[in-house]
Formats: structure tokens, C-alpha cells, sequence
């Protein structure tokens, strides 16, 4: 056969398998057809960072977080792309639930793709009401993440821009971080950037895991000395299966310690 037949034939191939797109290793360093744990994986940026010494390709297993505002997802795809878990938007305050949640969740769990919900905190309404409305929404599944409690200033809500002092907010976030223990048997994470962690000392309160938010630095820059299991390194992700930008985050460990974890 000539040379270009030849190069037709394999492309019709490849293209009649599936093979358009670039396959993650995994472990073993074979094809990950299944979307089984791909290591170091590397996404598009809309508006990538030129990282300086250590930056999110030194850590292995990568992971987004989404919403209402990522729309459909084609979750199979996600998980074959390199992404190794998910973080879905449940609830918001003490009655706003996304609208894509069910969608999203029961998506990622059909790919096998391990996930896990989260809620932005409203800090009009008390740690108490809140919980309870996440409990209502968010399904107690064998295999999810650790729920995640997401706490920053939001200077555009049309309802409420009260900042409380640090004291009072390192007291609700524990009401809330044990009330989410005691019902899904896990001690929630909890999601917050560099302006918030300055204003409220949240990191001093003891026993949490944290997830930073970084886009300009690798955490043990901005956050010094900070303990964290997340790094959300950058708001503009391109990910085959999403539409748009989405944000990406790396898990702090190894392959291992991953598997140990979230185990």
C-alpha cells in the first residue's frame, strides 16, 4: 500500500476506535481506557500562569470543582481526560440549591469518577439552618468525598454583605464542619483564598483539612506554613467534557496517599 493510502487507512482506524484523543497513563504506564487514576496530567489554561520553581505538575493527581455555571457535563469524558475526582456545587445559604447538582452528581457517579458536594456559606443565615440544608440535598453514598464547606467573602451578593470578625466566623464554620461530621461520618474540608484567610485567622481553627485557593503561587508561598489537602491552582481550566473554563485543583499527596484517602 502507498504511504498516504496507508496513512488514510490508519487514521479512519483510529478515528473509528475512539483514538482522537490523547490517552492518560496510569499507574502501570499503559492506556487508560477506563479512566482509571491517570498521574500528572496537563490541561489548557484560557489565562495559564507562567509558574515559577514548584508548580501544579509536581503534584500527581489533579481534580476540578463545578456548577450551574459549567452547564452539561460529559462526565466519561472528564474521567478520561486525566481528571481523578470532582467537586459539585450542592447548596448556597439555607435555601438555594444548584441546578445542575442531581445532574452533575449522578453523572460523575455513572462515570465512576469519585466526587463529592459543597457549599458556599451565607453569613446571614445561622451554621445551623445551613447544615441542615445541605443534609436535606446532598445524598449520604457510600464512596463520596468528604463534603466541603466553602467560606470566602462574597462583595456581590444582592442580600448579604455582612463580614463578620474572625472569632465569630471560626465558630460557625466548627458548628458547621460537626454537623456534617456527625451525619455523613467524615470531617468535612474547608475551601477559602488568601483574602479571607488574612481577614479571619480561619486557619487557626484546629482539626480542619484545608483547600486553598492559589492561581499566582504555589501554596507554601502564599499560604506560609498553612496545612493543606487541596490547591485550586487556577479558575480558567480547559477540560475535554466541559463547556467553558472550569477551576482545577491538585490533591496534596501521592498516588498513594490518594488511594489511602479516598479510599
Amino acid at each position: 500500500m502507498r504511504p498516504f493510502a496507508l496513512l488514510a487507512a490508519l487514521l479512519a482506524l483510529l478515528a473509528a476506535c475512539g483514538g482522537g484523543g490523547e490517552r492518560m497513563p496510569n499507574r502501570a504506564g499503559t492506556s487508560d481506557v477506563q479512566g482509571a487514576l491517570a498521574l500528572y496530567p496537563a490541561f489548557g489554561d484560557a489565562d495559564p500562569h507562567e509558574w515559577q520553581g514548584r508548580g501544579p505538575r509536581a503534584h500527581a493527581v489533579h481534580g476540578i470543582d463545578v456548577s450551574r455555571y459549567q452547564g452539561p457535563i460529559d462526565w466519561r469524558r472528564v474521567r478520561n481526560s486525566g481528571v481523578n475526582f470532582a467537586y459539585i456545587k450542592a447548596t448556597e445559604g439555607a435555601e438555594d440549591l444548584d441546578p445542575m447538582f442531581r445532574e452533575h452528581w449522578n453523572g460523575a457517579r455513572r462515570a465512576g469518577l469519585p466526587h463529592g458536594a459543597y457549599h458556599f456559606y451565607y453569613f446571614c443565615r445561622s451554621a445551623e439552618e445551613q447544615a441542615r440544608w445541605f443534609i436535606r440535598n446532598v445524598p449520604k453514598e457510600p464512596g463520596m468525598l468528604p463534603p466541603v464547606l466553602d467560606m470566602e467573602w462574597n462583595p456581590y451578593s444582592p442580600t448579604c454583605l455582612l463580614r463578620p470578625d474572625g472569632a465569630v466566623v471560626r465558630s460557625e464554620a466548627r458548628k458547621f464542619l460537626d454537623i456534617l461530621e456527625r451525619h455523613y461520618g467524615q470531617r468535612p474540608i474547608l475551601y477559602t483564598g488568601v483574602e479571607f484567610w488574612r481577614d479571619t485567622g480561619i486557619g487557626r481553627l484546629g482539626g480542619t483539612r484545608f483547600w486553598l485557593r492559589s492561581v499566582a503561587g504555589h501554596p507554601s508561598e502564599v499560604y506560609p506554613g498553612a496545612p493543606w489537602h487541596f490547591w485550586q491552582y487556577t479558575g480558567t481550566g480547559l477540560v475535554p467534557g466541559v463547556p467553558g473554563q472550569v477551576d482545577i485543583n491538585v490533591f496534596r499527596g501521592s498516588a498513594a496517599d490518594w488511594d489511602a484517602w479516598a479510599g
